[in-house]
């Protein structure tokens, strides 16, 4: 069931919405469309992190902390200037988020990748990472980029280290060794 605040206000509201949702950037790769997320994204959201991966992203896995964690990630955008990008191919089908954050905890900018189950192995979070990683460093001018993954993570361990980055040990220690931190090649690395 669909709780009240999971449901788009319809008139002004929606107006000023659509109209901040338009000011953030749209990247468009070979198959993805990374786009700004819109309250009908959230029960994919909720899916992805409310599921058996969910403990991966959420402490509590629910559908409250979910809507929680999902508005955070989008209100980066107004506080930091990068937040939270829904990821649908072509055909308009949402497979998955990626963000270029910075939450409490974070001691600087992260790349987080999340795609549905039935997305993965199909390359569609390493396409919808690079291309955002690439907006961060040439738009945002970001310098640096780290992804935090959970030791148990195997799948974004691995993506990690497909897209380049490599295990910051400093970096671990400073989070007292709670998560793997890959260090994501730089700007000038990349060109």
């Amino acid at each position: 069931m669909t709780a009240p605040h999971e449901i788009a206000t319809p008139g002004p509201a929606a107006d000023v919405a659509a109209a901040l949702r338009a000011r953030l950037p749209v990247i468009e790769t070979e198959r993805l469309r990374l786009r700004a997320p819109v309250i009908e994204d959230f029960p994919v959201y909720a899916e992805i992190t409310t599921g058996p991966r969910g403990i991966h992203v959420l402490e509590a896995p629910d559908r409250e902390a979910a809507w929680l964690d999902f508005t955070q990630m989008i209100a980066t955008w107004l506080l930091r200037g990068h937040g939270l990008w829904t990821v649908e191919d072509h055909a308009g089908e949402v497979q998955g988020f990626v963000l270029i954050g910075f939450e409490p905890g974070d001691h600087e900018p992260e790349l987080g990748f999340l795609v549905r189950e039935r997305a993965e192995g199909k390359g569609i979070a390493a396409e919808a990472a690079t291309a955002a990683r690439q907006w961060a460093y040439d738009t945002a001018g970001l310098a640096t980029i780290v992804s935090t993954v959970d030791h148990g993570n195997a799948r974004s361990c691995a993506l990690a280290e497909r897209l380049g980055a490599t295990r910051d040990p400093a970096a671990e220690t400073a989070h007292d060794n709670a998560i793997r931190v890959y260090r994501h090649p730089g700007p000038e690395a990349l060109q």
